[in-house]
């Protein structure tokens, strides 16, 4: 542990010393030039002298420079998320992110210190072409498709309506506030507390993410603050972008309105179609990559950054083409690649969204340290209320709302968790950048700032605690098996069918219609023959392995504090009491219980239970099947037809309910002696004899029914 901070400290160091030949424009200083070069010429120009003689070792750190210091950021940033990782019990209370903007802080300390001036920022070009389409790529491809649709309409309701709610409310009160305060506020106009308020309102996915993964909170919790923030984000960019063409005009009209609107729709929409048209090229181009298996996984990177490329040159939505393509090619390209492949894909997505993120807090912390700031109390204090207050009235109106039409209800904590958890991060601080200069620009990067450190470490550090103290539903560990998967499918068509027989289009309809065009045409003309699966449970199991072994590789470790305490003796006696009452009153209801290894009982049958009985074992299952089966000998079955009728459905269909047959202890012996001498003798007493003889008989008429329709 301290060898690694030894080392980053080093890095550090290394890091400061080539800034420091760097004069703070960026250009390199004079006297690193090699001494070669002198100045010869009368007017004092540079001119190159011809060296004396011939030199061992040289330096030119200037040729170097651009990729040097980049990777040397990148190193930086990698050591420092790896000592977090070893440090001990600081991630059980720390997040990864406040580390990582706290080693921001220091590094960014200690340049201004030595060199006096700003240290580099991070510029808004690197953050939205280099830095945001990894970790976006990242979340559409490993994007839980069925939760995700099953909750898109909360999800949605959430990002735009609940966006609209947060930059109107956050931006009219903001203009409020500057109406109060004439004497220090009052040049900042209504249009620019709306841009603000667009870019305040941006709830950063890269914060959001990295928090809420190392809560393990459930499903559904997790997609709804995962979407809401990752589509958030594209409806906050859209309406920054609205409102500074707003700034630009110069009056501002009802038209101008009503074709912003109209621009908002086509942004949002024109992404989502350029990123469904990257993804299915890039789901046919791995169609024919099966005699070039290296440069498969290449085409994923390719087809989804050149998407988001594409978007941004459009002026269209760039996160929702790149989410869009991702989630459109992946069935697709995993068919179609080979396992090896697989794993390179999902690896370098993971260590390239995992590097992006850390340089994006690190550099947020280094961009802090500036000589620009502006402080305004009102303007400040003012925000921070704001943006905690909107947000809450906003989360609990929708809820309240969308809780009408959902099935499973949003409850009061996860309404808490979805209010507190909207963390700010890089997507306020770049924007906030790209604000054009006028006066209180310096002030609206302070108040950016300070919001961004106030929810990355007030509620980012607090929301854990939070959500063990309300006892939030955490998230299952065990991945789902194939039973549950096969089960989970066979509802969703039976649910489909149902609302198709009553003539309500639903979810469950439209998915079902999805996965019909889909089975008779996409996947047959993407995916090439040889990988077409055989069976809808043969893909279930290729998907349920892939997903195992991500997620042996992702399985967070376990709290120690989260085991349960052992059961004292009073507490163990208290459980068997009631379960025997339980299981007690069970056995006396007169409705049979179905089992999946029993057959319905007779009607006439005797319903005359004993309070408790052990079940039988596989075994006495089936030698008594073995037995029934030869009792029936006069019923006109052959010797081959009695071996076969006794053996193929021994495990499938099952013997005589115990609860009708129960047999007192002489029978029992008795069968016990006839298993061991003849099977084929009848030693069951006459009390008994008419009910074994009506189940067995109920028992072959079922075999021999399914046997014909076979």
């Amino acid at each position: 542990m301290a060898a690694l901070w030894t080392l980053s400290l080093l890095l550090s160091a290394s890091l400061l010393g080539c800034l420091a030949v760097t004069s703070p424009d960026g250009s390199p200083l004079p006297h690193n030039l090699p001494p070669s070069l002198g100045t010869n010429s009368s007017d004092g120009s540079l001119s190159v002298d011809l060296p004396m003689a011939l030199r061992v070792f040289s330096m030119d750190y200037h040729h170097v420079q651009a990729p040097f210091e980049i990777v040397l950021w990148i190193m930086l940033a990698s050591l420092a998320k790896l000592g977090f990782h070893w440090s001990g019990r600081v991630p059980a209370v720390v997040p990864e992110s406040c580390v990582l903007i706290m080693v921001g802080l220091l590094v960014g300390g200690v340049i201004y210190g030595v060199r006096h001036s700003a240290p580099p920022t991070l510029s808004a070009d690197a953050f939205f072409l280099f830095l945001l389409p990894p970790i976006v790529l990242d979340a559409g491809y490993f994007l839980p498709g069925r939760l995700f649709f099953e909750n898109l309409g909360t999800i949605l309701w959430y990002a735009v309506l609940g966006t609209l709610w947060n930059v109107l409310g956050i931006g009219l009160s903001l203009y409020g506030v500057c109406l109060l305060a004439q004497s220090s506020l009052g040049d900042v106009s209504l249009l620019h507390c709306l841009l603000f308020g667009s870019l305040i309102a941006a709830v950063d996915p890269v914060a959001v993410l990295s928090v809420f993964q190392e809560m393990q909170v459930n499903e559904q919790l997790h997609i709804l603050v995962f979407g809401e923030s990752l589509l958030n984000d594209a409806v906050t960019v859209v309406l920054y972008k609205l409102f500074e063409s707003f700034l630009r005009l110069p009056s501002v009209s009802g038209l101008d309105v009503l074709l912003g609107g109209c621009r908002v729709v086509v942004v949002g929409i024109g992404g989502l179609c350029v990123g469904l048209f990257f993804g299915l090229l890039a789901a046919l181009t791995s169609r024919f990559t099966s005699r070039a298996q290296v440069i498969a996984p290449l085409f994923v990177f390719l087809y989804s950054y050149l998407s988001y490329l594409t978007s941004e040159m459009l002026h269209l939505s760039g996160i929702m083409a790149i989410v869009t393509c991702a989630a459109t090619m992946k069935q697709y390209v995993e068919a179609n690649v080979s396992e090896r492949s697989n794993t390179s894909i999902q690896y370098f997505l993971k260590m390239w969204s995992s590097v992006s993120e850390t340089l994006i807090f690190i550099f947020l912390g280094v961009s802090t340290i500036q000589d620009i700031h502006m402080w305004s109390w009102p303007f400040v204090c003012s925000t921070l209320l704001l943006c905690l207050i909107w947000r809450a009235t906003g989360v609990l109106l929708l809820t309240a709302f969308v809780n009408k039409l959902r099935r499973n209800a949003v409850t009061f904590r996860d309404q808490f968790i979805i209010a507190y958890g909207g963390l700010r991060g890089a997507i306020c601080f770049s924007l906030v950048f790209l604000i054009d200069d006028f006066p209180k620009k310096r002030l609206f990067i302070t108040t950016t700032i300070v919001v961004i450190l106030f929810t990355v470490f007030v509620q980012g550090m607090t929301i854990k605690p939070l959500v063990e103290l309300l006892y939030v539903k955490r998230k299952k560990r065990a991945l789902p098996t194939l039973s549950e998967e096969i089960h989970s499918r066979l509802i969703d068509h039976l649910v489909a069918g149902i609302e198709d027989v009553v003539g309500y289009w639903g979810q469950h309809y439209w998915k079902d219609k999805f996965e019909q065009f889909n089975k008779k045409y996409l996947r047959r003309f993407l995916i090439r023959n040889d990988r077409q699966a055989s069976s809808s449970i043969l893909r279930v199991y290729q998907e349920l392995e892939r997903r195992e072994q991500r997620g042996v590789e992702e399985e967070a470790p376990v709290d120690p504090r989260s085991q349960g305490r052992p059961l004292l003796p009073e507490e163990m006696e208290s459980i068997r009491r009631i379960l025997s009452r339980n299981l007690q009153n069970f056995n006396n209801k007169q409705t049979p219980a179905y089992s999946r290894h029993t057959l319905h009982q007779d009607t006439s049958v005797d319903r005359t239970r004993k309070p408790l009985y052990r079940h039988q074992s596989l075994g006495e299952r089936y030698s008594y099947n073995t037995i029934t089966h030869f009792q029936v000998h006069d019923g006109g079955l052959s010797e081959p037809q009695r071996v076969r009728t006794g053996l193929s459905r021994s495990h499938t269909v099952c013997s005589i309910s115990p609860r009708s047959t129960l047999l007192d202890s002489s029978v029992s012996a008795g069968l016990a002696q006839t298993r061991s001498t003849d099977p084929r003798e009848d030693l069951v007493s006459p009390r008994h004899q008419e009910t074994v003889e009506r189940a067995a008989r109920k028992h072959l008429s079922f075999v021999l029914e399914n046997e014909k329709q076979q």
